[in-house]
């Protein structure tokens, strides 16, 4: 079902927040703190990052000026919306000497999340795929995404390291979104086209400040997302990646980048899509009181593998391998789609650097470069 297309001032953005949170949803977005933009809760339109750019590459993320007011105008911070959906620290159950007391997985007031790009997007429905579904779902992940109200943002000034274009994830947001944002700011003044997605986003629409978008205006504003897909930074080599990565498990190039990885696990933290968690088990001194606790976990720490007295995967090599193969080959065999979203924070957020689309150019090369040795031989 399609719905009329509308525009919003930005006093209609305002009154979107606070009708959402009228609703009873905890509207979260981006926001200005510690010299980068970080999600948080809303209250107004007034938090919103106004003014304000990303300048990305390698192990860089600066805050610039825009010349405007823009808000949505910043390619992804150092968080995703995985942290709402899927907590880096939640306790599990707790126990003492009046018995077992399990967690409370219910969420309340559920999320609506504001100025959600189409990578971000992507990667909320690969979590949904992976912790949300089969025969045993994570409650929790199922509770905080149960009710979701999702504002989407369409990109228009890609970052410097974004590669969803050839992930096939962006720069237009995908299926999912209640409403999507496509911001602009000309001589006509600053504006959002929205086009609805759901019943309940045309419903939230209809209750705000707002006006009916012209055929032109929702053109323009779909023209400017799509032409974000040539200013992407970087690419990811259109190559059968699963395929690459599982002929090149012996490649020299595993032993070159783990000369440069510091295997701090940054990737893993940042990335909107790694899942991994371990528990933890805690006591007091007196044993009154004990606890369990789940925890973020990421594949490049020594405990990560560990079995039986040591671990699996005990070098660099291994566990970068291990990470870039599952991410981009075996998530297909598990999950039949890619782990990787094209969002671009594991490049940006590397202390060293390292580039993924870099990475799988390089293992291209060598498997070309061996393919031309071979036909000469």
């Amino acid at each position: 079902m399609t719905f009329p297309a509308a525009v919003l001032s930005m006093a209609g953005l305002d009154e979107l927040i606070s009708t959402l949170a009228g609703d009873g949803y905890r509207v979260v977005g981006p926001t200005l703190r510690d010299q980068a933009i970080v999600l948080a809760e809303l209250t107004s339109a007034g938090d919103l990052p106004a003014g304000w750019a990303v300048q990305t590459g390698p192990g860089t993320y600066r805050l610039k000026r825009r010349a405007d007011s823009a808000v949505f105008c910043h390619s992804a911070g150092p968080q995703s919306w995985k942290q709402f959906l899927h907590p880096p620290d939640r306790k599990l159950w707790s126990a003492d000497r009046d018995g077992f007391h399990p967690a409370d997985d219910r969420q309340q007031p559920p999320f609506a999340f504001l100025g959600v790009r189409a990578c971000d997007l992507a990667a909320i429905d690969t979590l949904a795929g992976v912790l949300g579904a089969g025969a045993w779902p994570d409650r929790s992940f199922r509770g905080r995404y149960r009710g979701l109200f999702v504002v989407a943002a369409g990109c228009t000034e890609p970052g410097g390291v974004c590669f969803c274009a050839s992930m096939g994830t962006g720069p237009r947001p995908g299926p999912g979104y209640d409403l999507a944002l496509t911001e602009q700011i000309d001589q006509a003044g600053h504006r959002f086209v929205v086009e609805a997605g759901t019943e309940a986003g045309a419903q939230v629409i209809a209750r705000i400040s707002h006006r009916a978008a012209g055929e032109a205006e929702l053109i323009a504003a779909r023209a400017a997302v799509d032409a974000a897909a040539a200013a992407m930074g970087r690419q990811m080599p259109a190559v059968d990646l699963a395929g690459l990565l599982a002929a090149s498990r012996d490649s020299v190039s595993w032993e070159q980048v783990a000369e440069r990885c510091l295997t701090c696990g940054n990737c893993t933290m940042v990335c909107p899509t790694c899942f991994c968690t371990t528990t933890r088990d805690s006591s007091g001194e007196t044993g009154e009181h004990a606890e369990r606790w789940q925890h973020w976990a990421s594949c490049f720490e020594l405990d990560f593998s560990y079995l039986h007295g040591g671990s699996v995967r005990s070098s660099g090599e291994s566990r970068y391998r291990q990470w870039i193969t599952h991410k981009l080959g075996t998530w297909h065999d598990q999950f039949g789609r890619s782990g990787c979203v094209g969002c671009g924070r594991c490049i940006a957020w590397c202390p060293v650097g390292i580039d993924i689309t870099e990475e799988i150019a390089t293992l291209v090369a060598l498997r070309e470069e061996g393919a031309g040795e071979a036909a000469g031989d």
